[in-house]
């Protein structure tokens, strides 16, 4: 980084008689670091690729090869690094500077496809399926750790802004293991309703809400206790929490979003959405959740309002969509659309949908960098 500009050469300095001294000019300000582009990363399963998009112009660069069964990716806080979690076992670490992938992390077991990155970048968190354990790897030197024992069929990962505990729900024990992240230990595990899959975290890290089949339970993160099962309509999907952290919104299967007071901790009125509501994500600003609805034949995307949670015209986007992700500036959210095996930019400011961009067969993941 350039940190100033001096002539070359001697520097001669001309005093004049009489004349006052003048003031030394202050040194000119470092220029700032120059920002990597924006960039959204899609995981083909059946391919076996990651496509990159440049969010800048949606060209895609040169399909990164990434093995067999590609699932879950998270990318670290600085946007060096991705890390993608392979059904055979293995993660794999993407060098995003080059884009080429290092060679896979030996982790033991069936992967999930849940994965989560600690708030400083340090360490990587996967499940096992099978091994009813959770892997730590640590992001300097790319190797892993000994596996921390969870429960049954160890689910979702996620980790308080703080980046003290990891939250893991049990599926088969109907119980969630919080994880000490300075020390890899799990502790006492918490009992919430039947076969919990899910956690989101409260943006102030008071809160971890769990989701199961039928609703959430909200857990105190600073005790670790279940408090009162909230219960929505229809069997649940994903759930996810507003920037403000004032409401929790869950998809459930029936075609409907019921947004929750985390004040109160009670249910409103669902939200009417598409056929088949499969992902959400909500705007950097807090003001548009985008439900992604994977229906019939081609899928469409419901945007809700925040400040009066009506659903607005829903968006067409391609056959099967089923993930979805926002830049940082929150201007465009990209949609994974499986059997169209594209990715479809919708416009944020008029929910307009640009033309689809052709990634790998069967993109069904996106991770875009800070």
């Amino acid at each position: 980084m350039i940190k100033g500009i001096v002539a070359a050469g001697t520097v001669s300095v001309m005093v004049l008689a009489a004349a006052p001294a003048a003031a030394a000019s202050p040194a000119a300000a470092p220029p700032p670091p120059a920002r990597a582009p924006v960039t959204a990363y899609v995981v083909n399963f059946v391919s076996g690729t990651v496509t990159p998009i440049r969010t800048a112009n949606n060209s895609t660069g040169r399909p990164i090869r990434v093995g067999r069964d590609p699932g879950a990716i998270a990318i670290t806080p600085n946007g060096s690094t991705a890390y993608l979690d392979n059904q055979s076992g293995g993660v794999i670490p993407i060098r995003l500077a080059t884009n080429t992938p290092g060679r896979a992390i030996r982790v033991g077991g069936t992967l999930l496809g849940a994965l989560a990155i600690t708030p400083n970048g340090r360490t990587v968190y996967v499940a096992h399926i099978d091994g009813n354990t959770v892997t730590p790897i640590r992001v300097a030197t790319n190797t892993a750790g000994r596996a921390i024992k969870a429960g049954p069929i160890p689910g979702d990962i996620e980790i308080t802004p703080n980046g003290q505990t990891a939250y893991v729900p049990d599926i088969g024990a109907n119980t969630v293991t919080p994880i000490r992240v300075a020390t890899n230990t799990p502790e006492r595990p918490v009992r919430v309703a039947s076969a919990p899959f899910a956690v989101a975290i409260t943006p102030n890290g008071r809160t971890a809400y769990v989701l199961d089949l039928g609703g959430v339970t909200p857990i105190s993160t600073a005790t670790n206790r279940a408090g009162r099962h909230i219960s929505v309509g229809g069997e649940t999907e994903v759930l996810a929490i507003t920037p403000n952290g004032k409401t929790v919104y869950v998809v459930s299967h029936n075609g409907t979003v019921t947004p929750i007071s985390t004040a109160t901790n009670r249910p409103g009125r669902p939200i009417r959405v598409g056929v088949n509501p499969v992902a959400i994500a909500i705007t950097p600003n807090g003001k548009t959740v985008y439900v992604v609805n994977s229906g019939l034949n081609t899928g469409t995307v419901t945007p809700i309002a925040t400040a009066t949670n009506r659903p607005g015209r829903p968006i067409g986007v391609g056959i099967i969509p089923d993930a979805i992700a926002i830049t940082p500036n929150g201007l465009t959210a990209y949609v994974a659309n499986l059997d169209s095996n594209t990715v479809t930019p919708i416009s944020t400011v008029t929910n307009r949908a640009s033309r689809a961009i052709v990634v790998g067969i069967h993109p069904d993941a996106i991770a875009i960098t800070p």
